[in-house]
C-alpha cells in the first residue's frame, strides 16, 4: 500500500527519495507513532518532504490517495448541477451591446472629454437614463454610471465596465490588514529568497562548509573560514495600490502584505490608487488628511532599499501618461514621470501584480506600465514571488 502513497506522491511531483521513503518505513517499523492517520499524516510530511513549497503538492496527493477527494459537480443531470443565484440571472436585465455596437463607440480623448463635460453641466436641467448624449445612467454617454462607453467619466455610484478615465466620488478605502494569518504559506516561503542572501557586517560567525572544503584543500591543515552573521538587514520600501479594481485582490493582496511584514524587519510602506502621483499616504481613513509629499519618500530611502510595486496596473492610460489624468485630482505631472523617478532612485524594483498573468495582454495600462518598469513585473504566484525575489537579491 505504501509503495503505491510512495509513486502516489512522485506523479505529484513532489520530490522524494527511496531515502527518504525508507526513513518512513523504519519509522513505522519502530512505532513511533499511534495507529492514527492524522499522525500518520504528520510522520509522513516530516519525513518526505523537506522544503514547504511542496506542501501544498504533498497535501493533495495524500488526501486523494487517503481519503479521495470529490469533484464539485458529480455525476451528471441535473441532480448533480448547481443552483444559478436569481441576482445572476435578474443581472441580465441590464443593457448590455453587442461587440459590434461596442466597436462603434468613439473615445472623444482627455481633453474632449473634459471640455464635454463641462459643456453639459451648463445645458442639462433634469435626469436622463438610456441615452447616448447626457449625463445618466444605463446608456452609452461617456458621462454618468452604469452605462457603456470606452472611456467615460464615472459620477458617483459603483463602477461597472471599469473604463473610466476620471471618477466624480469622494470614495474611502480600507487599509490592508498587517496582521492578518496567511492562507497560503507559500507567499511567507517564497519571500525568504530574499532574506537567504542577506549576509552583511564583520565575517565573525564560522563558515563550516567553507572550512571543510579548504581544509581539505589544503592537505589536512586547518584552515579557517568566517562568514557573516546570516541577518535581515535587508531594507524593503513597498507601495501598494488601493481602491478601484484593487477591491477584487483584496485578500490576496492581504496575504502578501502580512507575509511581508512578518518577514522583512526593515519595511516601509505608502499606499497610492491606480498610480504613483505627487503624494502618498499611509492610513486611507485619513488619506486626505495626512499625505506624504512624493518627492520626501524618494530622498527619505537609501538606494540600496529594495522598492516593491503591489498593484494590479489596470487604469486608464491617460492616468500613467497624462497631467491632470488621476482619476480623483489633477495632478501636475504624469504618473510615469513618478514611476521612472523611483526607478532611478532604487535600482532594485519590481512590481508584483495580482492581476492573473493571462489576462495582461487585454489591459493596455498593464503593458504601458511593464514597458516603464523594465519588464520587472511579476504576478503574485510562486513561481512570479520566486523570480521576483531572486531579482531584487541581485
Amino acid at each position: 500500500m505504501l509503495i503505491d502513497f510512495f509513486f502516489t506522491l512522485r506523479d505529484a511531483r513532489v520530490p522524494v527519495s527511496i531515502k527518504e521513503f525508507l526513513t518512513l518505513l523504519e519509522a513505522l517499523q519502530k512505532q513511533v507513532i499511534a495507529p492514527s492517520l492524522d499522525e500518520f499524516y504528520y510522520l509522513a510530511r516530516l519525513t518526505l518532504v523537506k522544503d514547504e513549497a511542496h506542501f501544498d503538492k504533498f497535501d493533495r496527493a495524500f488526501g486523494a490517495f487517503f481519503k479521495g477527494i470529490e469533484t464539485v459537480f458529480d455525476g451528471g443531470g441535473t441532480a448533480g448541477a448547481a443552483d444559478i443565484p436569481l441576482d445572476w440571472l435578474l443581472k441580465r436585465l441590464e443593457r448590455e451591446l453587442t461587440p459590434e455596437q461596442k466597436a462603434q463607440l468613439q473615445k472623444l480623448g482627455y481633453d474632449k472629454l473634459m471640455e464635454r463635460l463641462q459643456e453639459l453641466l451648463k445645458e442639462q436641467k433634469e435626469r436622463h437614463e438610456g441615452g447616448n448624449k447626457w449625463i445618466g445612467t444605463g446608456g452609452t454617454s461617456p458621462f454618468g454610471n452604469g452605462g457603456t462607453n470606452p472611456e467615460g467619466i464615472r459620477i458617483g455610484g459603483k463602477g461597472g465596465n471599469r473604463s473610466a478615465v476620471k471618477v466624480w466620488d469622494q470614495r474611502t478605502y480600507r487599509d490592508y490588514d498587517g496582521e492578518r494569518e496567511l492562507g497560503i504559506r507559500n507567499i511567507k516561503v517564497a519571500l525568504r529568497r530574499l532574506r537567504r542572501f542577506a549576509r552583511q557586517g564583520a565575517a565573525d560567525e564560522l563558515a563550516l562548509d567553507e572550512t571543510i572544503r579548504s581544509t581539505a584543500n589544503n592537505a589536512g591543515w586547518l584552515d579557517i573560514r568566517m562568514q557573516p552573521e546570516r541577518r535581515n538587514r535587508i531594507k524593503v520600501l513597498m507601495l501598494l495600490d488601493v481602491g478601484g479594481t484593487m477591491d477584487d485582490h483584496i485578500e490576496r493582496t492581504e496575504e502578501l502584505f502580512s507575509a511581508a511584514k512578518a518577514e522583512f524587519k526593515h519595511m516601509e510602506f505608502y499606499y497610492f490608487h491606480n498610480c504613483v502621483y505627487d503624494h502618498l499616504w499611509k492610513n486611507n481613513r485619513r488619506r486626505h488628511a495626512e499625505r506624504f509629499p512624493t518627492w520626501d519618500v524618494l530622498r527619505t530611502y537609501p538606494s540600496d532599499t529594495r522598492l516593491i510595486f503591489v498593484g494590479d496596473a489596470t487604469m486608464s492610460p491617460y492616468e500613467i501618461l497624462a497631467p491632470g489624468g488621476s482619476s480623483e485630482y489633477a495632478n501636475d505631472e504624469a504618473g510615469a514621470e513618478w514611476l521612472a523617478r523611483f526607478c532611478h532612485a532604487f535600482p532594485k524594483f519590481a512590481w508584483l501584480n495580482p492581476e492573473p498573468e493571462h489576462l495582461w495582454q487585454y489591459r493596455q495600462s498593464i503593458d504601458i506600465i511593464r514597458r516603464i518598469m523594465g519588464n520587472r513585473m511579476f504576478p503574485v504566484t510562486m513561481d512570479g514571488l520566486e523570480r521576483a525575489m531572486r531579482l531584487l537579491s541581485k
